[in-house]
């Protein structure tokens, strides 16, 4: 049995830790919500400048465009997930339950898009995407980004995957049912936890993903939401105000998805935590 002190000392530390996480993000909010700087003011105009309050975000929504750079975030994000997604379903089914031949140097090379940074092959990418006439396009931000979320994709379905009973497929295909249906009607449906962490983490990475958009792409309606913060940055320099209202809006949508999904996103993780 736990005593009084023992839990008292870990609530204390858990209220500790709670508070130095969530810190930072009442101190953005309460900078976003709060009066204009002087700077922001002049530049906003004078209904934000008298208003404050939820008029920041109107102000740094039209001064940032963020308008542009967050379709053409949601456009990226939601052909990287999904189509990443469906990939790594079928490259984790066949790594996870079948022989495939050369798997043993396959998978490796899979893992190499986990190991190896961005930095180090943005350059040689940007000129094979230039000599194929990819770059400021919407495939040369896509592309790169399916191909990073795959090799995480393929490791994680495939560590799902193994861990699904044999007897459950043997017994499958004892009943006629061939490899597809098995994947899509047997192990897909008690994965959907596994699915949804692969799903969030992808959104995440790709929403928050600068180097390769700021390469890649030089059109401003090419911008993402990180680069249209970076440049609205640049024009606020000293005013703090509606640079922390344009973070909070940029910041948004991964906070609206995984709030959605934490249910499954927190248990598709601790189902992770102790199987392969």
């Amino acid at each position: 049995m736990i005593s009084r002190a023992e839990r008292t000392g870990n609530y204390a530390i858990l209220l500790l830790f709670t508070a130095f996480a969530l810190w930072p993000i009442l101190t953005i909010l309460g900078s976003a919500l709060g009066p204009p700087d002087a700077t922001d003011a002049g530049a906003a105009g004078a209904g934000a400048a008298s208003g404050g309050g939820l008029a920041n975000f109107a102000a740094a929504w039209r001064q940032g465009r963020f308008g542009s750079s967050m379709l053409t975030s949601a456009a990226v994000s939601g052909f990287v997930v999904v189509t990443a997604g469906v990939l790594s379903l079928l490259t984790g089914y066949a790594f996870g339950t079948m022989r495939v031949p050369g798997s043993r140097v396959l998978f490796p090379l899979f893992l190499l898009g986990l190991m190896v940074p961005t930095e180090v092959i943005v350059v040689p990418l940007y000129f094979d995407l230039r000599s194929l006439g990819l770059t400021n396009t919407f495939w040369a931000i896509a592309l790169p980004q399916v191909a990073q979320s795959l090799a995480f994709g393929t490791f994680w379905m495939r560590a799902y995957f193994r861990s699904r009973p044999m007897a459950l497929i043997e017994a499958a295909r004892l009943d006629g049912a061939g490899s597809w249906r098995i994947l899509w009607q047997v192990l897909v449906p008690p994965g959907r936890p596994a699915i949804v962490t692969m799903v969030v983490l992808t959104f995440m990475w790709t929403w928050n993903e600068f180097l390769i958009p700021l390469v890649m792409a030089t059109d401003e309606s090419l911008r993402t939401a990180p680069l249209g913060l970076t440049f609205f940055q640049g024009q606020h320099t000293s005013g703090f105000t509606l640079l922390a209202a344009g973070a909070v809006i940029v910041a948004t949508p991964v906070v609206v998805v995984y709030l959605l999904l934490q249910r499954h996103f927190i248990r598709g993780m601790l189902d992770g935590a102790v199987r392969e």
